[in-house]
């Protein structure tokens, strides 16, 4: 008589996950193998740590549980991030683990901010036409760009919490990334001080490091002719992938709608980028 066949537990499937592919798939697994030794070497000083639980970007990430699509969907990102190699991939989501931790990133969302600084800078309005949700930023002539990039560790709280909602409205079920408008309207020469850049060479090496594989699409809307090289200040900070997915757009309504609406449906997108909806 034969020896029965071994019960294989079928991986847990949500509609992102049945797209993976078989190597997606293997890679996906190894990683999450590995997830209590990681949890357990990133956070070295907390007791149990191989049994603790973490927050990512809203998901609980448990290594005792692989009933949670979800989560595979999470670790393929870290997966891809390092092209597939199973040593980076361990490597790069230790570090954001360590990362989140010690920066206490989940807990921006809930961290209050000077209105008088940072009151419309930046804002998470409605979605794309797949359901992504859409992060905005306004460093136009209505701000006190000094004030927003002066303090530097507030700025970056503000901005991964800024960063942080936008991602609590991702499921990681049908949608797994967003989309980002920056505008620039009103922004002078005179407006990027040694502040402001190593305020955005310290957030894009953040978002490099420890959010990988989460922009669907970048827009720079209202970029002054005279300061498109903006544009090109971002090519060093990222990757050749993420900088694919960055767009400049022209100036007003008509010419900004004229681009955005082809992925976000006018009832979606504030008026003043060609939309119908009130952003106030």
């Amino acid at each position: 008589m034969s020896a029965p066949t071994p019960q294989v537990e079928a991986e847990p499937q949500n509609a992102l996950t049945q797209k993976f592919t078989q190597k997606e798939w293997d890679a996906v697994k190894e990683l999450r193998t590995a997830l209590p030794l990681i949890i357990e070497e990133a956070l070295p000083n907390v007791p149990d740590a191989r049994l603790k639980t973490i927050d990512m970007w809203g998901v609980p990430i448990d290594p005792g549980r692989v009933d949670d699509a979800r989560v595979s969907v999470i670790l393929l990102k870290f997966v891809k991030a390092s092209n597939f190699n199973s040593e980076e991939a361990i490597k790069r989501l230790t570090a954001t683990i360590k990362w989140r931790e010690e920066f206490k990133a989940s807990e921006t969302i809930n961290e209050e901010f000077p209105q008088e600084v940072f009151g419309g800078v930046g804002f998470v309005f409605g979605k794309d036409k797949a359901g992504r949700p859409i992060t905005y930023n306004v460093y136009g002539a209505k701000s006190d760009l000094h004030a927003v990039f002066g303090d530097l560790e507030r700025f970056l709280r503000w901005r991964i919490s800024l960063m942080e909602k936008g991602l609590r409205q991702v499921d990681f079920q049908t949608v797994d990334s967003l989309m980002q408008v920056h505008d620039y309207l009103g922004v002078g020469l005179n407006s990027r001080d040694a502040n402001s850049k190593k305020a955005a060479s310290e957030a894009s090496k953040i978002f490099q490091d420890h959010y990988p594989e989460l922009l669907h699409l970048k827009f720079f809307v209202n970029v002054p002719s005279l300061m498109t090289w903006i544009f090109w200040l971002f090519k060093p900070l990222v990757s050749s992938a993420t900088f694919a997915k960055l767009k400049v757009v022209g100036s007003g309504p008509t010419s900004i709608g004229k681009e955005l609406l082809q992925h976000v449906d006018a009832t979606e997108l504030p008026k003043q980028y060609g939309g119908q909806r009130d952003s106030s």
